[in-house]
């Protein structure tokens, strides 16, 4: 009698565990099922490289965030539940692990917070060794004038961005020549070092159309002393894209423009070594590899 009076006492304390239990991980399943999951393509972050950023939050009234001292500005997906923010790295970011932090303001009120770790790896680039006109390396008075005045300029245009994604769809090459593996690489003009090659050449020849690669609105085209004759787009939310050295330039500033609107022919124009077009991707101050942008699928987020 005894005996079984302590196997029923065995039996409801197993039941009761087995209960507490089911309860624990129905709970810690929910509380998952509810924290968004938060995804970076490439998985594999390396300094220079363009990020999109996805949270899962069909729940979310708003996102944003900060990484890398930079502020993230999310979107809505094209499903309705995920929200985006194209980012990234700038090529001179010191490697190791970096803070993203993501605030998610719920529908119902209240806000969750989301923090992680995320790793920077190096990116290995290397160097080049090119001659350019002394003025170039070594410019005169009237040439430094010019340089600075064309620099605050610079600062003035990427101040200001459209507040909303104009971009739609995966980014396209903006010409039709072979590109080159020349972003990062540390480059020594007429045997000084001067600059890390923040964009992509292509090897065009002179008077290859060059065409806008999305959506965007024109908010630079002029001749600038390094860049020659030059195209900014601004594509929202503080992206940019910037074609240089061009031969001619078609479009004006302030004009908008979709993917594959002609903005120029190539040329060689400004500090060249000889005909081609240099693309660059800008984000926050942060110049982006251009090769890693085309690569990744946009088509599906808006």
């Amino acid at each position: 009698m005894l005996k079984m009076m302590r196997f029923a006492l065995f039996l409801k304390t197993t039941r009761s565990a087995l209960s507490l239990l089911y309860l624990f991980a129905f709970v810690l399943g929910a509380a998952r099922a509810q924290s968004p999951a938060v995804t970076l393509t490439p998985a594999l972050v390396e300094a220079g490289s363009p990020e999109l950023i996805r949270v899962e939050a069909a729940d979310a009234a708003s996102i944003d965030g900060e990484w890398m001292g930079r502020k993230l500005e999310f979107f809505r997906g094209l499903d309705g539940r995920a929200w985006f923010a194209l980012a990234g790295v700038d090529v001179e970011a010191a490697t190791g692990p970096s803070e993203l932090k993501i605030s998610v303001r719920l529908e119902q009120g209240g806000v969750r917070e989301l923090d992680s770790t995320v790793e920077i790896l190096p990116a290995h680039y290397r160097t080049s060794s090119l001659t350019v006109a002394p003025q170039f390396v070594e410019p005169g008075p009237e040439d430094l004038k010019r340089i600075e005045a064309e620099k605050q300029l610079k600062e003035r245009i990427f101040a200001v961005s459209v507040p909303q994604p104009l971009w739609t769809g995966s980014f396209l090459p903006p010409v039709t020549a072979p590109p080159t593996d020349s972003f990062g690489t540390r480059r020594i003009f007429n045997g000084q070092l001067a600059s890390i090659h923040k964009g992509m050449d292509f090897r065009a020849v002179e008077g290859t159309p060059v065409r806008a690669a999305n959506r965007g609105v024109v908010v630079l085209a002029r001749p600038l002393y390094y860049e020659g004759n030059c195209v900014v787009i601004d594509h929202g939310l503080d992206l940019f894209t910037i074609s240089m050295h061009l031969s001619q330039i078609a479009v004006r500033e302030g004009q908008p423009v979709a993917a594959g609107d002609l903005l120029g022919l190539s040329g060689a124009t400004g500090r060249v070594t000889g005909p081609h077009l240099h693309w660059a991707v800008r984000w926050r101050e942060a110049y982006l590899d251009p090769a890693k942008l085309l690569h990744l699928d946009l088509n599906g987020v808006r």
